[in-house]
């Protein structure tokens, strides 16, 4: 009995060590809980994937190295979200490029398109306009270029977020205009000086002057004139039907330039307005129009040679209100994205506009900055004090007097249009056609073109 009692005291003893290396205390199932929620708290979290946004865009060489900088700084600052840049080609290839992924998966989260590109964006329907965002966030527009948004603004609504944006001015050659007689603080501000100075420039192995043949200038020196380029309030108060190229402001505009030619103070020297500036720089001309966002290189060109002037866009009529109609581009946001991405892309628009970033855009490639607080960084007070011509673009931008005319026409078929302004103005300068004809046949075809949209936009 007592041998029993002491086998038996054993094995509780036995049990009671191997409960205690268990767990002792503790049911079975109470220490698997305890195991596995230790387990759980241990493990780390699964980081969630960062938004992409794919970005397509037509900025190449300098001006895309600039644009990609943007996309850096952007991604360095936003864990969240991951922007992807990704060149298109230029802006008609772009525009291509996004009609045929339409229907599609293929296409980008936003894109960047030029200012003639926007009534085609906007009857698409395939892309969500901007103001949905603003609205949504509250976000202050009041700091951003009034005459700018005008551009992209469609009853009431801005549809795009203005991006790289210029104007035309008049460049010339001061050392040109003392040798002349002219005085070089002085630029020539109408039709008529321009025709004077042009004169007067003249000598051997150097021009007046040379445009380009490029129908973005034809629009700016309608706009100018306080002329509207298509009917329906420039496409504005609703779609336009028909062209107005051939208006007297048109016909005036093109008699003016023809006769320049005609008594060779003009060279004509094609469609690229790099030839000009070419020339330009040579000393071969010593006036031109280009964008503002040559300014920089234009500039640059001439160091050592002469020195630049800049003015105003000449007017035909000084007394005429007027002013420049905003060039560049602007980003659209597609809406067959998901609505995460669309916000991530919305994120990445508002970084864009910060003051920050446009004073750097504007100092890398001349772009106008499209908020008013850019000009407070001190890189863009700096930058003005190297380049003081960048002034003259400010100042004309904000002398312009809001109007149909300079919130610019809209039309469905802006690219064909242009390139047919631009072949009637050849035939003119080559003694093809007259002002007046070249001009009706061009309003002809366009308003051709646009009533063939308009059918296939109204199905």
């Amino acid at each position: 009995m007592r041998a029993f009692r002491k086998k038996s005291l054993a094995m509780l003893l036995l049990s009671c060590m191997m409960l205690v290396a268990s767990g002792c205390g503790s049911s079975g199932s109470e220490a698997k809980e305890e195991t596995t929620t230790a387990t759980a708290a241990e493990a780390p979290k699964k980081q969630e994937e960062p938004v992409k946004v794919v970005w397509w865009h037509s900025m190449s060489g300098n001006v895309g190295k600039a644009a990609q900088q943007l996309v850096d700084e952007f991604n360095a600052e936003h864990k969240d979200i991951v922007v992807q840049a990704e060149y298109q080609g230029t802006y008609d290839e772009s525009l291509n490029k996004l009609k045929a992924s339409l229907g599609a998966d293929s296409g980008p989260s936003l894109i960047q398109v030029y200012e003639i590109g926007s009534r085609f964006m906007i009857d698409s329907k395939a892309i969500t306009p901007m103001q949905q965002f603003i609205d949504a966030d509250h976000y202050d527009t009041s700091s951003l270029e009034p005459n700018i948004l005008n551009y992209y603004t469609f009853d009431g609504k801005l549809y795009s977020m203005p991006f790289n944006t210029s104007n035309p001015i008049l460049y010339y050659n001061k050392d040109a205009f003392k040798t002349a007689g002219l005085d070089p603080e002085k630029p020539p501000a109408t039709y008529e000086e321009v025709a004077e100075a042009a004169k007067k420039l003249t000598k051997s192995g150097q021009a007046g002057g040379s445009l380009a043949i490029y129908g973005w200038f034809m629009e700016q020196l309608f706009a100018n004139q306080g002329a509207e380029l298509v009917d329906n309030g420039n496409g504005r108060t609703k779609p336009a039907t028909a062209s107005l190229v051939a208006s007297d402001a048109g016909v005036k505009t093109l008699d003016w330039w023809k006769k320049m030619i005609d008594d060779k103070s003009m060279l004509n020297l094609g469609r690229k307005t790099d030839d000009t500036s070419k020339a330009f720089a040579a000393g071969q001309i010593a006036m031109t129009l280009d964008s503002t966002a040559s300014l920089r290189n234009i500039v640059q060109s001439a160091e050592g040679k002469f020195e630049v002037g800049t003015g105003f866009l000449p007017k035909a009529d000084a007394n005429v209100k007027g002013g420049v109609i905003v060039g560049g581009a602007s980003n659209w946001i597609l809406n067959n994205r998901p609505e995460a991405e669309q916000k991530a892309a919305w994120e990445f628009i508002k970084f864009l506009a910060e003051p920050k970033s446009q004073a750097e855009w504007h100092i890398n490639t001349g772009y106008f900055p499209i908020t008013q607080k850019a000009y407070d960084e001190q890189m863009v007070k700096d930058n003005m004090s190297k380049y003081p011509q960048f002034q003259t673009a400010v100042d004309q931008l904000h002398q312009t007097t809001p109007s149909l005319a300079t919130q610019g026409a809209v039309m469905g078929v802006f690219p064909e249009a242009r390139q047919l302004t631009e072949t009637a103005i050849e035939e003119v300068l080559n003694n093809k056609k007259t002002s007046k004809q070249a001009l009706d046949d061009a309003a002809k075809a366009i308003t051709s073109k646009i009533e063939e949209y308009n059918k296939t936009v109204s199905k």
